[in-house]
């Protein structure tokens, strides 16, 4: 099985103070520590498992800027085969169609792979579009909530898929993309002897910028050292100008507001039975509780 897991830096929502926002509504993701985005982790971690049991490779793929390297070491250190980073400045501001033709062009360099694995959503974006749209322009069947692989044979595929409530199992010919649930395991941790193994893993950017006078040597060392995190651009996947990026993103903010909470009126409930069945009485007369 060769697998292909996207991935996303996104910022921490967990660590939110008064600067996450900018002036003109926008996320300060300067502002904001960066983190690989949650259900992501369960995405690789079900790569990892279909490879333990079926052989094969993971090749972990992320858009984003230098920084997002960090992830993709993350993902090496838990167990991925390979690393793709896909940095440019005109992938910058891409909305979601923007970024699955971007992801699609760059599987399809990539070419040889039977599943394509992605979280569900994104805590930044909450869209859960990514991974459909990637799917609609690979041509490939896909399939959504999935929580479980259960076989792998004969080209096919059987997953099972969450619903609210209960579940059902799902087949599907390969190649194919699954978006996978959160909750559905524990990522495995990083290995130690990994981490000492990759813990230099770099990509071009990277280098450009911790060893500006010597980074095209060092980059040639890390090459052969199995070591480079590879770094592609629009050009490399084919993309011509005016598709990704802002200028590929039809979507168009139509208003944003700022919702502002301020405290207000208080009541005072004493810590008896006569004030806490006061408090039950008035919740139930105006339908908080029924």
């Amino acid at each position: 099985m060769d697998i292909i897991v996207l991935v996303k830096q996104v910022p921490d929502t967990k660590a939110v103070t008064a600067d996450a926002m900018k002036e003109d509504g926008t996320v300060n993701r300067a502002a904001l520590p960066a983190i690989f985005n949650p259900d992501d982790l369960n995405a690789l971690e079900l790569a990892l498992q279909v490879k333990d049991r079926y052989g094969g490779t993971v090749t972990v793929m992320t858009m984003g800027p230098p920084r997002a390297s960090e992830i993709l070491r993350e993902a090496l250190f838990r167990g991925a085969d390979r690393a793709v980073l896909l940095a440019d400045k005109r992938f910058a501001a891409s909305d979601t169609l923007a970024t699955s033709l971007t992801l699609a062009a760059a599987i399809h360099k990539i070419d040889k792979f039977n599943l394509v694995v992605c979280g569900r959503q994104a805590i930044d974006g909450d869209t859960a579009q990514v991974g459909p749209q990637t799917a609609e322009k690979l041509d490939i069947p896909q399939i959504t909530y999935v929580d479980a692989v259960i076989w792998i044979e004969d080209k096919r595929i059987a997953v099972r898929r969450a619903l609210d409530p209960g579940y059902e199992i799902i087949e599907s010919s390969l190649p194919c993309l699954i978006t996978v649930m959160g909750d559905c395991n524990y990522p495995r941790t990083a290995s130690a002897k990994r981490m000492m193994k990759l813990k230099k893993a770099r990509s071009t950017a990277e280098l450009k910028r911790e060893e500006p006078e010597t980074w095209e040597p060092a980059r040639a060392a890390l090459d052969e050292r199995g070591l480079l995190i590879e770094e592609w651009n629009a050009d490399f996947i084919g993309l011509p100008p005016g598709v990704c990026g802002q200028a590929g993103s039809p979507t168009l903010v139509k208003k944003i507001e700022s919702v502002v909470l301020k405290g207000g009126d208080f009541k005072y409930i004493p810590p008896t039975e006569e004030g806490i069945s006061s408090l039950i009485d008035e919740l139930i007369r105006e339908h908080t509780l029924d």
